[in-house]
């Protein structure tokens, strides 16, 4: 899941949804805002749900937290070994928020990451991102 800013919310609600069912899996969130000292919203309940076992990962990216800036796709770049083999065990891939440019960005850095983890050519890395999305497992909602 990926849900920076705003994009959090169907997340959020997602993972309650989960643990009041007592569901279990392995939920990854990407999170992104500016600063995490005023915009790492739910912090404390993200880290209950990581605790009691209802999130298994949560990687965070603040972009105004250091000189260089970092948003979600640079978390995902990080993990790509991780996140590939996610996806290759059948994870489902879900982005919610800014249309104009971090869903755009978090395509680019999925398809970056099936080409290198996946040893394909862009062709077949874009093959296999259509493929996700023929099969519902990859869904953005995206404003």
């Amino acid at each position: 899941m990926v849900g920076p800013g705003t994009g959090i919310a169907p997340f959020r609600a997602f993972l309650q949804e989960r643990k009041a069912i007592g569901a279990r899996g392995k939920p990854w969130l990407f999170f992104g805002s500016q600063r995490e000292k005023c915009d790492y919203f739910y912090k404390d309940e993200f880290d209950r749900l990581k605790a009691d076992g209802f999130l298994t990962r949560i990687d965070c990216a603040f972009s105004r937290d250091q000189e260089h800036k970092v948003y979600v796709q640079t978390r995902m770049l990080e993990n790509a070994a991780e996140l590939w083999r996610w996806l290759e065990e059948g994870a489902h891939f879900f982005v919610c928020g800014d249309a104009r440019r971090m869903a755009k960005d978090v395509d680019a850095a999925l398809r970056r990451i099936v080409e290198e983890q996946g040893g394909k050519d862009a062709d077949a890395a874009n093959e296999y991102v259509e493929k996700l999305k023929a099969e519902k497992r990859y869904k953005r909602d995206a404003y």
